[in-house]
């Protein structure tokens, strides 16, 4: 029987647990998995690294992914120590607003909507093209990108009203499988090694050039959604340590994995072709390797995994987005109905059919728009996917930045059970180094988006981000005024808890 989550508080509890928000059933390892779901470890490998090195033309890929690595997990340092205080699943939104303030919290929270939806509906033009392109390689049959696209928004939109568990589930089963794929691809690249196996693409001649930072643009768009894991506080079997774990537990497999797998391209394709060989072949590089091993009908069920990739990362921003929109509705920044819940495990109804509904529109828009394109066949990634995906990416960088310094506030304030480094040094380091990361987004936009410097996109993508947000702020401003009494509870989700 479908019941609905009415904001209001609730008795704190030990556990951490919310009679309205149903039983917690994601242990550390399901949401590990579901974070690491979003990134899509064969589609980043496969897709992400190839057209890095292509668009780049640097062998420092695998470097970037550590030292990425290393400034995330000093940004989860504070990120973390907030979300053992806060069981909020507002996650920027409720941190940037306990930390900064209510308006630049609501700031934060638009413009965190925006970029995962952005990174959501852009996948689809991806998987549309992957899917066709699979399908055509198979059987011969020619069938619009638009089809296949609508076919996995109705598989997202099912699995987005059901129970979070099931979500996991088949996460958990494409992700191990797609890990799997990616570590026969790097065994076979170190066993073919045309130029012998050495350290070319960890040192810092390799990175540390006029490309950088469009290298390190490339690469944070990897470890898009590793934030995600406090965005399921409601629904976490124990919100003080587990996405704490989780978090830690996915940047941590995130840049490790990704850095030895690039490596191992350089080494399996050689460090004098492989820039060549991915601005050729693109995902072909990796498949390529594969069918050099392997038997046909093996190298189609990889190609058949890359595609469900995709899905899984899909299901992850729907998530994401569907809890956000929940979490948004409960403080009454959005319309109440939002908020609504329903099942066993009060999955997100609203949020969910609200998200697709977005996502249904876009995708018709830029079917549309499509027929007529010069290149039909590449259009969705072109566009859809190459421009909304960098717009999230660009926003979200922002967003982390603003989250480190909305930590250093937070915990000056409740500093018990913290120290100097947690409180203080790893925001700071973390807020500055994610900040000029953004600058060096901005800078390389035109390169991730594959626009002529004076093209409109240049300023209107970026622009999509953050207006929002502008907006949001100033609304918040009115709003403390004219009705003090949202005002007040911006930022502190009824059903979330403050564990001090």
């Amino acid at each position: 029987m479908s019941t609905t989550t009415a904001p209001g508080p609730v008795p704190a509890a030990s556990n951490g647990s919310s009679p309205s928000t149903g039983p917690r059933r994601i242990g550390t390892l399901s949401l590990i998995l579901m974070i690491v779901a979003a990134s899509a470890p064969l589609t980043v490998v496969a897709g992400g690294v190839t057209s890095n090195f292509a668009v780049t033309g640097s062998l420092g890929v695998p470097l970037s992914f550590l030292i990425l690595g290393l400034v995330l997990v000093i940004f989860a340092v504070g990120y973390t120590a907030m979300s053992t205080r806060i069981t909020s699943a507002g996650a920027f939104y409720s941190y940037v607003a306990r930390g900064l303030g209510r308006t630049p919290g609501v700031g934060a929270a638009w413009v965190a909507l925006v970029c995962y939806n952005a990174m959501q509906i852009g996948i689809y033009g991806m998987f549309g093209y992957a899917t066709a392109d699979l399908v055509t390689s198979l059987t011969g049959a020619e069938i619009a990108w638009w089809v296949w696209a609508l076919i996995g928004w109705l598989i997202v939109g099912i699995l987005g009203i059901n129970a979070v568990d099931l979500s996991a589930k088949v996460l958990g089963i494409l992700v191990a499988l797609e890990f799997l794929v990616v570590l026969v691809f790097d065994v076979f690249g170190l066993a073919d090694s045309p130029q012998g196996v050495d350290a070319t693409g960890l040192g810092m001649s390799d990175l540390f050039g006029p490309g950088i930072g469009a290298v390190l643009a490339f690469s944070v768009a990897a470890f898009m959604g590793f934030e995600s894991g406090s965005i399921y506080a409601d629904e976490v079997k124990n919100p003080r340590v587990t996405v704490r774990r989780a978090t830690y537990g996915a940047v941590i497999v995130i840049g490790i994995f990704y850095a030895f797998s690039a490596w191992a391209m350089i080494v399996g394709v050689g460090s004098g072709s492989v820039v060549d060989s991915s601005g050729a072949n693109g995902p072909g590089v990796v498949f390529g390797v594969l069918a050099g091993h392997l038997p046909k009908f093996a190298v189609d069920i990889a190609q058949l995994l890359f595609v469900t990739s995709l899905i899984a990362a899909l299901v992850s921003f729907h998530n994401v987005v569907s809890r956000y929109l929940r979490s948004l509705s409960r403080d009454r920044v959005l319309p109440r109905f939002l908020s609504y819940s329903a099942g066993a495990g009060k999955a997100p109804v609203a949020g969910s059919f609200t998200q697709s509904g977005l996502a249904l529109v876009v995708l018709v828009i830029f079917a549309i728009i499509g027929t007529g394109a010069e290149d039909p066949i590449m259009f969705p990634v072109l566009t859809l996917f190459t421009w909304l995906t960098n717009m999230g990416a660009l926003g979200l960088v922002a967003l982390m930045a603003l989250t480190s310094f909305a930590a250093f506030g937070f915990l000056r304030a409740h500093r018990a059970g913290t120290g100097v480094f947690t409180r203080v040094i790893a925001p700071w380091v973390a807020g500055v180094a994610l900040a000029g990361m953004t600058i060096l987004i901005i800078v390389n936009f035109p390169v991730l988006v594959d626009a002529e410097s004076g093209s409109v996109l240049n300023w209107l993508l970026p622009a999509i981000v953050v207006v929002p947000g502008l907006v949001a702020a100033g609304w918040t401003l009115w709003l403390r005024s004219a009705r003090p009494e949202v005002y007040e509870g911006i930022g502190h989700d009824k059903n979330g808890e403050l564990l001090l």
